[in-house]
């Protein structure tokens, strides 16, 4: 019997501008990454998208991105490890307290886009990245791109890491993902969807954008 953790993003509306049907995604997923404020969402958004989990029964999750609203946090940013540190502690951390108002409990941490991304490649990062959690509760369980360097660093700061793989991202040979610039960044046919999921569950590989296998 193989257990399925179903996770989106979430939280991700701002201000007047309203993204997403989160009441709608919160009866499919198991779990969800909220967003802090710095690529999206906002005190209001982050309350209520709170509240909305707990009510539905979904772990509460921190998705903590690049200050770059305007970017959506797509963009990389040029940050000291010190600086990565810093900004996950103060995303983490007011995620963590919004979830403990409502009677919750943060349950887990993924970092968001290009930080994501970047942070699945360079070890600096995601030991920055890793540090901030723990610091903040080693018993977070931390999302990592399966394969990549987020795994390593979280294990090597003592956290539980849960190695994560996309249905609806295509893959590059060394396991990355697809950059989104890329015309075929996003899988968009439900079948190939599924497919893509069944390969990576049942045969622990998923093929890559150039035919490659590619193990995870």
């Amino acid at each position: 019997m193989v257990e399925i953790d179903f996770n989106s993003d979430l939280g991700e509306s701002f201000g007047v501008y309203r993204l997403g049907s989160d009441e709608a995604i919160l009866q499919h997923v198991t779990s969800a990454n909220i967003a802090c404020g710095f690529h999206a969402g906002d005190a209001q958004t982050i309350a209520a998208t709170v509240r909305a989990a707990h009510r539905a029964g979904v772990a509460i999750g921190a998705h903590p991105g690049f200050p770059d609203l305007q970017g959506f946090g797509r963009r990389t940013m040029q940050l000291s490890v010190d600086e990565i540190y810093n900004i996950t502690v103060y995303q983490v951390g007011a995620l963590k307290t919004f979830a403990e108002t409502v009677g919750g409990r943060l349950a887990h941490v993924k970092a968001h886009g290009a930080l994501y991304n970047l942070a699945a490649r360079d070890r600096d990062v995601s030991d920055a990245l890793c540090s901030a959690v723990r610091d903040i509760d080693p018993g977070l369980v931390f999302y990592g791109l399966a394969g990549s360097q987020l795994v390593d660093a979280a294990r090597d700061a003592g956290l539980s890491v849960a190695q994560e793989v996309f249905a609806d991202r295509t893959y590059q040979d060394d396991g990355t993902l697809t950059p989104r610039g890329h015309p075929a960044a996003l899988i968009t046919d439900v079948d190939q969807s599924v497919r893509q999921v069944l390969g990576m569950l049942e045969e622990g590989r998923v093929r890559a954008l150039s035919g490659a296998w590619v193990r995870v």
